[in-house]
């Protein structure tokens, strides 16, 4: 049995597939009006893996490293910096803790404490608890609900006096529409901040994602990205200046190239910052990374395409000026019960799904800020949910995502339970 809508209850109705699993059914309302039988484990397609290099190229540069005598911000770290302004196309590159961090580093050198920061609430928290932390005030921007990335202009029409920054989140790893941005950030003075955690190796205009593509570009080495440093994150910058002050505020402020008297002892400290800086152990396994982020990135994207071809579901678009890299690969489905009732389906078929972000600007964190109309947003977090496009997909799983989303597609011949309603 596949899962379908049933008409002639009222309203449209969902029911899940006959399976050993799970039978749910939802509603336009979203209720669940019937349900039996708990989920049990099952093996599943797994949403993320995990990208490491092989052990035998990774093991011997960590035990190197870690035995060197130097585990902090060191030779490996300036190597690994080396590497990415080499693959960026930009010499401004600054490595540190988190991509939360390298967030906060960019507001902090933006200056946002007590003006406006325009912002999608479509993203990770990581994307805005930087500007609270940083005493900025949050606004929020719509989004194209076609794609999930902010709406320009929305930002355009929120922009006023108070607005110092905005900040913009690469959806699933498909460029916002940065020309429009960027013109934006001209015309009022405002920098624009690129959250592109989703986004390590897409283009926009033939050019890479952080190649100068915003005035400062944020990616995240956490766990399941594209590549991970266990954790860690990457600021570059357009402007040398930014990037001298950025090196100094990820330690403390310290001038750590400086001539010292005494080599434990820093000189005068002139402005405070932060213990954000990277480590030598982490650098080590980002440059082996490094190795291996074309072909991670390649098969994110051909996955994609496959998706693109075989689905049939309509998928988050993507400007024609822009190359993603499909961190993620995000489904429209019809309604919000249409998508519960997708999500529980995908289960029963062995494959795992996820919206992966809620909206931000529902938190209690940020009642204090507007709630303005968002009809973009609304669609958008009511349709969306996302499938495995990882790296590690062998060729039969991905011929099993694609099955399971072709049998929620089929029309509902037969169901278990006749619901009254």
């Amino acid at each position: 049995m596949t899962a379908g809508p049933i008409s002639g209850l009222g309203r449209s109705v969902y029911v899940l597939p006959d399976c050993n699993i799970c039978d749910q059914v939802f509603t336009e309302n979203d209720v669940v009006v019937g349900s039996s039988s708990a989920m049990r484990d099952v093996p599943v397609i797994p949403l993320f893996t995990v990208s490491m290099p092989p052990k035998a190229e990774l093991l011997p540069a960590l035990e190197r490293t870690l035995w060197s005598g130097y585990i902090g911000q060191g030779p490996r770290v300036d190597e690994f910096e080396t590497r990415l302004a080499e693959y960026f196309g930009n010499r401004n590159v600054l490595t540190v803790n988190s991509g939360t961090s390298a967030i906060q580093l960019a507001l902090r050198l933006i200056g946002v404490h007590g003006g406006e920061v325009i912002t999608t609430p479509m993203t990770c928290t990581a994307t805005n608890m930087p500007i609270l932390a940083e005493g900025g005030r949050v606004v929020w921007a719509d989004v194209d609900p076609a794609s999930g990335n902010i709406d320009p202009a929305d930002v355009e029409q929120k922009i006023t006096r108070d607005t110092r920054a905005i900040l913009c989140v690469h959806w699933g790893g498909n460029p916002c529409d940065m020309a429009e941005l960027g013109r934006i950030g001209a015309k009022y003075g405002t920098p624009v901040v690129e959250d592109a955690a989703h986004a390590w190796g897409a283009e926009y205009i033939g050019r890479r994602i952080g190649s100068g593509t915003a005035d400062f570009t944020c990616f995240s080495l956490q766990a399941i990205k594209h590549i991970t440093t266990v954790d860690g994150g990457v600021l570059l910058c357009r402007n040398t200046d930014h990037y001298r002050r950025g090196k100094l505020l990820r330690w403390y402020g310290i001038d750590r190239e400086a001539n010292r008297k005494d080599f434990r002892c820093e000189e005068d400290i002139a402005e405070w910052g932060h213990k954000w800086h990277m480590n030598d152990v982490a650098a080590t396994i980002g440059l082996v990374q490094m190795g291996h982020i074309d072909r991670i990135v390649a098969a994110h994207r051909a996955h994609a395409l496959t998706y693109d071809q075989e689905l049939g579901i309509p998928a988050a678009a993507a400007l024609p000026v822009a190359l993603g890299s499909y961190w993620l690969y995000t489904l429209l489905l019809p309604s919000h019960p249409a998508r519960l009732a997708f999500m529980q389906h995908m289960r029963c078929q062995g494959v795992m799904t996820s919206q992966v972000h809620a909206r931000n600007d529902t938190h209690t964190c940020f009642r204090l800020f507007q709630r303005s109309p968002l009809p973009g947003v609304d669609e958008f977090a009511a349709r969306m949910v996302c499938v495995p496009v990882h790296a590690a997909l062998t060729e039969a799983e991905v011929g099993q995502v694609i099955a399971a989303c072709r049998s929620f597609e089929s029309p509902i011949g037969a169901r278990r339970k006749v619901l009254a309603q």
